[in-house]
């Protein structure tokens, strides 16, 4: 990956803040003024500095990664940002509204800048946030795709959405919304589990659910939030066109996008967009910031399952802004009575051997009643793996959770079940899915036969595969001395 090069254009007391912090980073470093004095006193210190208009584009450099602007004339500010957005179209612009700004100045930089930053704001704090290695890299071609939506983006979330990803939709919104976007957060399916739908209910969100085979014709573009592949958990076409896709779960087969960010190295893409919103300097109003801590406690169990130092910064940056009354509220929803005669099928129909537990529960209605009793089993004493699965509209569906235990639970669902339907996760929460047409012939909704042969199956595939599943990375980390929580 390149270097970042960073361009400051104009001189001010905020210009020469930001060279004094831009100087100690990785990267190269230009100045453009028209202090002829303060560009000889740069260049005796070794910063690559002319004196030149900096609105003529002829004094840039030929690529930079990031530009400030930050002259004292607002009215030239905007000039200068104007002429480097359209020089250095992929390129993060920062922008220093001048003192006592015109709302029309500021709504004017507003239109080609990615962050504006008053008086009263910290310049170099908003330029190096957003301008360091990765981070800038991400951020700017996020960016760069947004700015190339001449429409509606439809922001989908994978089939019957969990917190995560319901969060992780909305804060994509919020970015889009930025750069004048217009983005709806879309699912396909169903909220069922009553904590999905009492963030969705306490906090009042607005998500669009597409009926089955909904044509996308009425959106200029598709972004994938909390899965990375259309067509695999999510109702779109397989090779629907995909303009950005973010995740944190390893994909396993190739994924085609415009703008790609998959990092299974922090424990919820609502991590991901936080750590956009803090680079873009987006402060989340009460109801994202809910939501997002919401959906990182949740997948990370409460900061006991695959967190990263990532997820326990984007929780301390999001907390000040939570309503932790409706969060609480969330977290405690009463248990509807489709979960808990789920739960007595499983508990009846189990088998189990050694530490591990499979149990098929038959037809189901609420797919999201077989996680709450996949959960609710890891407490029955002697337990630490179980499966639950059951079945709706033809399809199998199957639950994974583990605890205290050195297997990787994504990796064994992938191997048991992976060449009948797919499946994949985290290393103690994973799940599965198999089309019924595998035992076509067979198949006879509510037929006992049929259960008796399903369970045959699901059940020698689950603990034939455990004899040899791999182990779980943290497993690994840990028998090797390495301290948790790790960076992958």
């Amino acid at each position: 990956m390149s270097r970042p090069s960073r361009l400051v254009l104009g001189w001010s007391p905020v210009a020469r803040e930001v060279v004094r912090s831009a100087r100690t980073r990785p990267g190269t470093l230009h100045v453009v003024s028209e202090v002829r004095s303060r560009v000889d006193s740069l260049r005796d210190d070794g910063v690559d500095a002319r004196v030149g208009d900096p609105t003529d584009p002829e004094t840039y450099p030929d690529d930079v990664t990031t530009v400030v602007v930050a002259g004292t004339d607002r009215e030239r500010n905007r000039v200068a940002a104007e002429v480097a957005r359209e020089q250095f179209s992929d390129a993060l612009v920062v922008a220093y509204a001048g003192d006592d700004p015109h709302e029309e100045t500021v709504a004017a930089l507003d239109a080609v800048a990615d962050r504006v930053v008053d008086p009263h704001g910290s310049v170099a704090r908003a330029f190096l946030d957003t301008a360091t290695g990765e981070t800038v890299t991400r951020v700017t071609r996020l960016l760069r795709v947004l700015r190339t939506i001449d429409g509606t983006l439809a922001v989908v979330m994978h089939d019957n959405p969990d917190p995560d990803a319901i969060a992780s939709a909305l804060a994509l919104v919020r970015i889009a919304d930025l750069v004048g976007v217009d983005a709806v957060p879309c699912y396909f399916g169903e909220v069922s589990h009553q904590e999905n739908r009492a963030l969705i209910n306490l906090l009042d969100l607005s998500l669009r659910n597409l009926e089955p085979g909904a044509t996308m014709d009425e959106y200029d573009g598709i972004a994938l939030v909390d899965h990375s592949r259309p067509g695999v958990n999510d109702g779109l076409a397989p090779d629907t066109r995909v303009d950005i896709a973010i995740d944190h779960h390893p994909p396993r087969a190739p994924v085609e996008a415009r703008c790609l960010d998959l990092r299974s190295g922090v424990g919820a893409t609502s991590t991901l967009l936080t750590e956009y919103l803090r680079r873009l300097r987006i402060e989340p109003d009460t109801t994202l910031a809910t939501a997002l801590l919401f959906g990182i406690r949740i997948d990370t169990k409460d900061f006991s399952r695959e967190v990263s130092n990532a997820d326990f910064e984007a929780a301390s940056f999001l907390s000040p802004y939570v309503d932790h009354s409706a969060l609480d509220r969330i977290e405690a929803p009463s248990m509807g009575p489709e979960v808990l005669d789920t739960l007595a099928r499983a508990i009846r129909n189990r088998e189990v051997r050694g530490d591990a537990l499979a149990t098929n529960v038959g037809e189901i209605a609420d797919r999201d009643a077989l996680a709450q009793a996949a959960d609710r089993l890891l407490d029955m004493e002697g337990v630490r793996l179980t499966l639950v699965y059951g079945y709706r509209d033809e399809t199998l569906y199957a639950s994974g959770r583990a605890r205290g235990t050195a297997v990787d639970l994504g990796e064994t669902l992938r191997d048991a079940f992976g060449s009948i339907g797919s499946a994949g996760g985290h290393a103690d929460m994973a799940g599965a899915q198999v089309d019924l047409g595998v035992w076509d012939a067979a198949y006879v909704e509510g037929d006992d036969e049929f259960e008796e042969l399903v369970t045959e199956v699901m059940n020698a595939r689950f603990f034939e595969t455990l004899e040899t599943a791999p182990a779980s990375l943290s497993s690994v980390h840990s028998e090797l001395g390495f301290e948790y929580p790790f960076e992958r």
